[in-house]
């Protein structure tokens, strides 16, 4: 009979082949170095710094904060594709996964995991943020008037936005559009 090993919880965090960190108030209080690397940065550099630096833009940042809320509150957890940005500006589809480690508070402390997905799908660079985050939910298998409600807007201007993602992207029908944000020839 062999003699059980003692598990090292900080070497399997810092060697997950995934992108993880531990979060405080929205900013990075833990991360391994499959995360840095994926962003761009060096491990130092994002210890203590707010997720607004992985995000394209302060609206897409404000809006994912607020959109996180109700559903770890409803579940437990939380998990969207989306559209992050790398030290050098360069945007990219990405997985994120997380959980709350205070539920009476969401944003006060949380594990999250992040995986590329820039080998499967290609960001579109001329997508506005509203459409960035439009196309995300769209991949997600989400509907125009689920995303109305959720994004707080109406369902007419989802699917105006619907409309520009397919004229922009050259897509002739909904599944088309669908095939095209996620790379699907």
């Amino acid at each position: 009979m062999s003699t059980a090993l003692p598990i090292d919880f900080a070497s399997i965090f810092e060697l997950a082949p995934i992108g993880m960190c531990v979060s405080q108030n929205r900013r990075i209080a833990a991360c391994n170095q499959a995360l840095a690397t994926m962003f761009g940065y060096r491990q130092d550099e994002l210890i203590g710094q707010s997720f607004l630096m992985l995000y394209p833009s302060s609206d897409e940042f404000e809006r994912t904060g607020a959109r996180i809320v109700p559903i770890i509150n409803a579940i437990g957890s939380y998990s969207d594709e989306r559209i992050m940005k790398r030290a050098n500006q360069d945007l990219f589809w990405c997985h994120v996964t997380g959980r709350s480690l205070h539920p009476e508070d969401v944003h006060a402390a949380g594990i999250w995991t992040f995986d590329d997905l820039s080998a499967k799908r290609q960001v579109s660079q001329e997508l506005s943020t509203r459409e960035r985050e439009i196309a995300a939910l769209l991949a997600d298998g989400q509907t125009s008037k689920l995303i109305a409600r959720n994004l707080n807007l109406s369902p007419r201007t989802v699917e105006m936005h619907r409309a520009k993602l397919m004229k922009k992207l050259n897509a002739s029908t909904s599944s088309e559009l669908i095939n095209k944000l996620l790379r699907i020839n």
